[in-house]
């Protein structure tokens, strides 16, 4: 009978002393993510943020999923949110990010992209505003763009040397004044260049979508443009099949497939 109380009492005792290693584990997971959702932002960011459906409703986000109609095929993208592993699949092409390496399946050799810019480029045009809510970016007020009599607002971000694939890149988010929601994005094309660049391109953001609490384009078009002159839209592109889902792939969806080729270990 003693021995039946004393097996009792230390099972209890163990299984206190487990549920509170889970509770604090729970607790400095919560901490974690309320650190980096309270990070030193502007207070004109943080309202953009917000009026997208907030950055704590995006980190609860771990896969993003959506489709890119082209002429010639439509192009599946698959991002993990959490470790930014990535695939797209286009037709006999699929190219992504294991999370070591890029890699390309390209059997009959038809691709005639550049896989290392390709592989996340609409990731970071598509998840605006929140990306720049990455570390490593710097923030300071922008002019104002105007666009057929309307001044938008702007902030300037800027990358900390060796953060991403195109440190020396510059965006310009500019934002409806009434909404906060995001209107414009001006950005530089570096890569491959350890120079700055003045050529600002623009893209306008004026249609958006709520999928799982958060606001995202159904569709976004380039313009035309003499510096900060904006002028006509290009064709729209347009996105369909949208999924933002708080589970995750498993680790072999993104996993380098048998015949692909790696094209760069960054």
């Amino acid at each position: 009978m003693t021995r039946i109380l004393t097996l009792v009492l230390f099972v209890a005792l163990f299984s206190c002393k487990e549920a509170k290693k889970e509770s604090s584990s729970s607790s400095e997971s919560v901490e974690t993510l309320n650190q980096e959702i309270e990070r030193d932002y502007p207070e004109s960011f943080v309202k953009v943020l917000e009026s997208h459906g907030s950055l704590k409703t995006w980190k609860k986000q771990k896969t993003l999923t959506f489709e890119l109609l082209k002429p010639n095929g439509n192009e599946v993208h698959t991002i993990d949110l959490h470790s930014r592993k990535d695939r797209i699949d286009i037709a006999d092409i699929s190219m992504g990010y294991d999370g070591s390496e890029i890699w390309l399946k390209d059997e009959k050799e038809s691709y005639r992209g550049n896989a290392v810019v390709y592989h996340n480029l609409m990731f970071y045009f598509y998840a605006m505003p929140f990306v720049f809510a990455d570390p490593g970016v710097n923030y300071e007020m922008a002019e104002p763009l105007e666009f057929e009599g309307k001044y938008y607002p702007g902030i300037h971000m800027s990358y900390n040397d060796g953060v991403g694939a195109s440190s020396k890149d510059d965006y310009y988010l500019h934002y409806d004044p009434e909404t906060f929601q995001m209107a414009w994005l001006g950005y530089t094309f570096t890569f491959g260049s350890d120079e700055k660049s003045n050529d600002v391109r623009w893209i306008r953001y004026n249609d958006w979508i709520k999928i799982n609490g958060v606001l995202l384009p159904k569709s976004m078009a380039w313009h035309n443009y003499e510096g900060r002159t904006i002028k006509e839209a290009k064709d729209p592109t347009t996105f369909e099949n949208i999924s933002l889902t708080e589970s995750s792939k498993p680790e072999r969806f993104y996993e380098k497939p048998e015949n692909a080729k790696i094209v760069l270990k960054p």
